[in-house]
């Protein structure tokens, strides 16, 4: 059995190499070169993409001895990945690249090598299992065993196809196992601290991200409440999420939040706490895995942001690429462009991209 193992540089995707090679397969290393940091206005540092993680995941596969390959995806990554991240801010919406990535990058282009160099699996250092369901006849998406650091909800636009040749080494292991793992096995990337969230903005400045790739500024305009009162004047709708708090630049008497954003009307909504929670949404691009189809009303727990616990709702499915979800209690600040993914125990039922929230 051949494997395309996808080799970040990082210490994760180079434990998941190892134990690749150690469960018997032929192993191909495969750094992909998603993006020239001059291209996007970022200096030469420590990026996922540096010539630093290159030269560590060659190192690796060079300890290893595995054939070592770097691919150059940037003008994919470019197109799919953060032209959609600044197109969904431009919209008003919260993105999130790294479900992008996977979708366009990891799982579709580099699947395709794999099939182009005759491998039978991609593996790549994500904490998440796959499994085989005989009684379904379906390839399952599980949560990997460590809480901390599962990543299943970034990945739950795997097709069947895709699982069917996917594996997750690292799905049974905890970080501090990966890290031993590693000096156990001489890495010189052992003790690396782990990449940035989202790789092409390492400083998180997003906006400022955004205004040097489209090569202006956002207009300023109106922040507003609820009855379209004025209120004063943001500095671009790109640089406000619902939620936030911070970094508004005016004064009230109590805390406000964004609880809107309108690009249309260049307008950012502000209120109270209590205008942030909503009891259901619709989300639409959406993919299914341990099931076809939801066919009748389901009770499953729904996470609406990465980092945020999973809570009880209702889930239907209105139409062939929509979910409608309803949650027993109201939620706090579920925003468009972020992913809902359902999960049956440690299963991921599927997901899809938030469309629209409900009160």
């Amino acid at each position: 059995m051949k494997a395309i193992v996808a080799m970040s540089g990082g210490v994760d995707s180079s434990v998941a190499a190892f134990l690749m090679k150690e469960q018997g397969f032929s192993c191909i290393g495969a750094t992909m070169k998603l993006f020239h940091n001059g291209e996007i206005g970022l200096p030469d540092t420590r990026t996922c993409c540096s010539l630093d993680d290159v030269e560590d995941a060659r190192e690796v596969a060079y300890s290893l001895q595995i054939p070592h390959y770097v691919f150059n995806f940037s003008e994919r990554f470019r197109e799919r990945v953060i032209e959609r991240f600044a197109a969904a801010y431009e919209r008003g919406e919260t993105p999130n690249p790294c479900i992008d990535c996977n979708r366009y990058l990891k799982f579709d282009a580099l699947y395709h090598r794999m099939e182009e160099l005759s491998c039978d699996k991609v593996a790549t250092g994500h904490y998440a299992r796959v499994e085989y369901d005989g009684q379904s006849g379906r390839w399952l998406l599980k949560k990997g065993i460590d809480p901390e650091r599962d990543q299943s909800y970034v990945l739950y636009t795997l097709t069947q196809r895709q699982l069917a040749h996917t594996c997750f080494p690292l799905g049974g292991m905890k970080k501090d196992e990966v890290r031993a793992k590693a000096e156990q096995a001489g890495f010189l990337n052992a003790k690396k601290r782990d990449s940035q969230d989202i790789c092409f903005v390492p400083d998180g400045d997003y906006a400022g991200f955004i205004e040097r790739y489209r090569g202006s500024r956002a207009p300023a305009g109106d922040f507003i409440d609820r009855s379209g009162q004025i209120l004063g004047r943001h500095r671009g709708i790109i640089r406000y999420t619902i939620g936030q708090r911070k970094g508004l630049g005016l004064s009230f008497p109590q805390p406000m939040y964004v609880c809107a954003v309108d690009p249309a009307a260049n307008t950012v909504t502000l209120g109270e706490e209590s205008e942030l929670y909503h009891t259901a949404l619709t989300a639409r691009e959406i993919n299914l895995i341990s099931l076809p189809v939801i066919e009748r009303p389901m009770r499953l727990k729904a996470k609406v942001r990465y980092r945020q616990r999973e809570e009880w709702a209702t889930v239907t499915q209105p139409t062939p690429d929509s979910l409608f979800v309803k949650f027993d209690t109201p939620q706090r600040a579920m925003t468009c462009g972020q992913a809902v993914v359902l999960y049956d125990g440690d299963t991921v039922v599927g997901g899809g991209r938030i469309a629209e929230v409900h009160p």
